[in-house]
């Protein structure tokens, strides 16, 4: 799985939780240290999410990247990556 399925996948939990009514995106702006409105144009996805803001976003909500690999994909699906040379 790449880097940009994990923030979009990451994104879609976002989303699914301000749906549900979980998290308001003003909440989450605030914990997150960013406006509302970058916030709301990134879920909309006019915005680009950063590395950085997708890790104080995962910590302030308590996600880890093994819980964006399992939501939308099973383990099966996941691409895993295999070291076929000598690691060291």
């Amino acid at each position: 799985m790449s880097f940009e399925n994990l923030l979009d996948n990451l994104i879609h939990v976002l989303r699914d939780r301000v749906r549900n009514g979980e998290i308001t995106e003003r909440r989450l702006a605030r914990i997150t240290g960013i406006s509302q409105s970058h916030l709301h144009n990134v879920l909309k996805g006019v915005r680009v999410l950063t590395p950085e803001l997708s890790d104080r976003i995962l910590r302030e909500i308590s996600l880890s990247v093994r819980d964006l690999l399992s939501s939308g994909t099973t383990v099966a699906d996941a691409e895993v990556p295999v070291i076929q040379d000598p690691v060291g």
